[in-house]
């Protein structure tokens, strides 16, 4: 087979998966069946009106733009990461969106405690739920990370103004820092959302300066589906994540992955990850034993000098969500462990992070 042939192929799957079935696929057992459930969603009182804007503001986005005149009360998210960046800038909203990973409330431990004891509403991740939604009167949906449909998108905007994914992005695609400069300004919070940007790109110059071995350092962001191995684009948010403290991304998976946020391949092409470090996505150990015994693995010269690391469920739910929250809490293991991979000395123990 050419590798003209690989290329069509990989491109044909890839536009058969979407965000919540290619992120954590091996274990998206855990996303709700349901159209909605969980607690009350009673974090903002219902009648309220927010403060009218000194001008009005309007986003633009994937399907438009939406104008909002007052600052939003009562919030729901039906993104699937961004409601850490919504608790983030100290609002809570009324619902949030269930991605994976069974938590409470759809809130990992590093957002826990800005719920702040509230117990929003936890929409399906198969669909957001419409009349649920619309039941719990809100007057802004935030669908940032939702991958988002143009008929989803009219749906919602028959309940409340919607602010759907920028277009200027694949979906799930945008920049943690876009993300929350338009969440601050929808909610008002222009200046908290820059001052939360510029605290985590700090800490990234921080790394940059301590690791100069990570610059122009080369990564894969790697998993495997339905025993097809795989990894994210340039454009994906972790594979972002991975360049802001000096990685790059092989320029050949975005011309693989086309217009979509990763890509996939036989493993007779497992070469394709054979860079200068390994970031497999495991989950859980029984995922994990499975990119174990991929049987071209052991080609790889990443594999032979201990430049593999696998991300258990936790920490890779940290890497996934990519939110000002969730990078602080990734950022703490995941520095470690990637200087120890690359110090060129296959001798040097890698941290366990399947925690």
């Amino acid at each position: 087979m050419t590798r003209k042939m690989t290329r069509k192929m990989t491109r044909k799957m890839t536009r058969k998966m979407t965000r919540p079935t290619i992120f954590f696929v091996f274990i998206l057992t855990a996303m709700a069946a349901a159209a909605f459930a969980g607690g009350s969603g009673e974090t903002q009182a219902s009648g309220e009106l927010g403060p009218l804007r000194e001008n009005p503001l309007t986003i633009t986005h994937k399907y438009g733009e939406t104008t909002l005149e007052r600052v939003p009360q009562r919030v729901v998210s039906v993104g699937y990461s961004e409601h850490d960046t919504i608790l983030a800038l100290g609002v809570v909203p009324l619902a949030v969106r269930d991605w994976y990973g069974d938590m409470p409330f759809a809130t990992w431990p590093w957002a826990q405690d800005k719920l702040g004891g509230a117990e929003p509403r936890v929409l399906s991740g198969s669909e957001p739920g419409f009349e649920a939604i619309a039941a719990l009167q809100p007057d802004v949906i935030l669908g940032i990370t939702s991958g988002m449909t143009g008929k989803q998108y009219n749906r919602l905007s028959k309940i409340a103004p919607v602010i759907a994914q920028p277009g200027d992005y694949v979906d799930y695609g945008t920049p943690w820092q876009e993300e929350t400069r338009i969440i601050g300004k929808v909610l008002g919070k222009s200046e908290l959302a820059q001052e939360l940007v510029a605290a985590v790109e700090n800490r990234f110059a921080r790394i940059r300066a301590d690791h100069p071995e990570f610059e122009g350092s080369s990564i894969a962001v790697a998993y495997v589906y339905n025993g097809q191995p795989g990894a994210y684009a340039s454009q994906d948010t972790r594979s972002r994540l991975m360049r802001d403290i000096g990685f790059v991304i092989p320029p050949e998976y975005d011309e693989i992955a086309g217009d979509s946020f990763y890509m996939t391949f036989s493993e007779e092409r497992l070469d394709l990850l054979d860079t200068d470090v390994i970031l497999w996505l495991a989950g859980e150990d029984a995922q994990r034993k499975k990119l174990l015994n991929l049987s071209l693995r052991d080609s790889l010269k990443a594999n032979a000098e201990g430049r593999e690391l696998f991300i258990g469920k936790l920490l890779g739910g940290a890497f996934s969500f990519c939110s000002v929250l969730s990078i602080e809490y990734f950022m703490d293991a995941i520095v470690p462990a990637l200087a120890a991979a690359i110090d060129g000395d296959p001798s040097t123990p890698v941290p366990d992070l399947m925690q």
